[in-house]
């Protein structure tokens, strides 16, 4: 019989999979998944793009390349987080990853020991929970309100758990909830982690996709003293299977990771950095983010004038600026994976609440994606939806 290693799940079900898999089918109108609009992809664009890292780095495009990743790629994602985010650095800050998820899975690798506290935003990003669970966090659950996590609950955390390791937000239009931190918080984020001496790992996979409000300047960007890593990657914004990420930190904790990352995977994946590279030396990339963003905030408009028009009145949801998710509230629920199972049955799909919750969940809670439904079906979806939600309602 093998014996599995104590990061292996106990009851070894993937209970997202399970859901997003019944959700699959093509009769069912489903907003479980998690994916970018796929005909914004630049395939175009991107295969001349390709040829040009063929033409121009043949060799190199075909060689084992360097663990922290392509030089002029490693430039190109510090020019970037300068003119975007207000984050500054050298190269040797920059480490280049296989998709942000390795930057959570170095970094839990690197910090994390069994029994260490990690800090988490009530509810945060499922898989970032899978990862630090992996090895052997104890979480923290951090309450959030309508602006993000709450800075006073952070505080009362730190002092309650002063040997806390890590820090976890995802401050842009946050998975699941899509709310957005503003910045006086997120400059009294950056104090606290130096007040408390904790490490911040700020995720924005999402911060480019925006389609209203005001930018806010990242986390990293009010970080005297390096206690802010900074990770994000080209998924949302250009290819989710280039599989290409990154983070900006201090050069020893770069350092660090790269070791870790060499036994890993040795490096990332050298096609696909010459070609982002070559894709940003010929296209407007901010014209490509301007049409997702448009794109996606067409469609969330449209998810909020459906569920005002279909969904019971006592239904609560967030109305984010931008990102990809909205997050539904459904009062006097107990049971979300049962809702769930009823829409199932009318042909329409969503993903419950409880996988986003480090501790307990919040019952009656889930997750709306946007970005991945094509504008006809949206309103079929929600009327099916708030079929399902009103009759729960009125079975209480």
């Amino acid at each position: 019989m093998v014996q599995f290693s104590k990061r292996v799940p106990a009851d070894g079900t993937d209970a997202v999979g399970a859901i997003l898999k019944a959700a699959a089918d093509p009769k069912i109108i489903s907003f479980a998944g998690g994916l970018p609009a796929p005909e914004l992809f630049p395939v175009r664009e991107m295969k001349a793009a390709v040829d040009a890292a063929f033409d121009e780095h043949g060799q190199e495009v075909m060689q084992y390349g360097a663990a922290k990743g392509v030089t002029a790629l490693r430039q190109l994602i510090l020019k970037h987080v300068q003119e975007k985010e207000n984050v500054h650095g050298e190269v040797d800050n920059v480490l280049v990853t296989t998709g942000s998820e390795q930057v959570l899975d170095l970094v839990g690798k690197a910090l994390v020991d069994p029994g260490d506290v990690v800090l988490v935003e009530q509810p945060t990003y499922l898989c970032a929970l899978d990862v630090f669970k992996s090895y052997g966090a104890r979480f923290v659950s951090v309450a959030m309100d309508d602006d993000g996590m709450r800075m006073d609950a952070l505080e009362a955390a730190l002092k309650a758990n002063p040997q806390a390791k890590l820090i976890y937000t995802v401050p842009n239009f946050q998975n699941p909830t899509g709310r957005t931190m503003p910045a006086e918080r997120r400059q009294k984020l950056a104090e606290l982690a130096s007040q408390y001496d904790v490490t911040v790992l700020e995720d924005n996979p999402y911060g480019e996709i925006r389609f209203a409000g005001q930018h806010v300047p990242a986390v990293k960007s009010f970080d005297k003293d390096g206690h802010v890593f900074y990770m994000s990657t080209f998924s949302k914004t250009l290819a989710p299977g280039f599989r290409l990420g990154w983070v900006v930190a201090p050069k020893e904790v770069v350092d660090k990771l790269t070791v870790l990352k060499q036994s890993a995977d040795l490096h990332t994946d050298n096609l696909a950095q010459y070609a982002v590279v070559e894709f940003f030396k010929h296209n407007d990339v901010d014209a490509h983010v301007k049409e997702i963003s448009d794109l996606y905030g067409k469609r969330k408009q449209l998810m909020i004038e459906g569920m005002k028009k279909y969904f019971p009145s006592s239904v609560k949801y967030t109305n984010p600026e931008g990102g990809m998710f909205l997050w539904v509230e459904v009062p006097g629920v107990d049971d979300t994976v049962a809702v769930f199972k009823e829409c199932l049955k009318n042909n329409v799909a969503f993903v419950p609440g409880d996988p986003f919750f480090a501790g307990q969940a919040e019952p009656g809670a889930f997750r709306l994606n946007y970005s991945n439904m094509e504008e006809d079906k949206i309103e079929e979806g929600l009327k099916r939806l708030g079929d399902t939600l009103k009759k729960v309602v009125a079975d209480k």
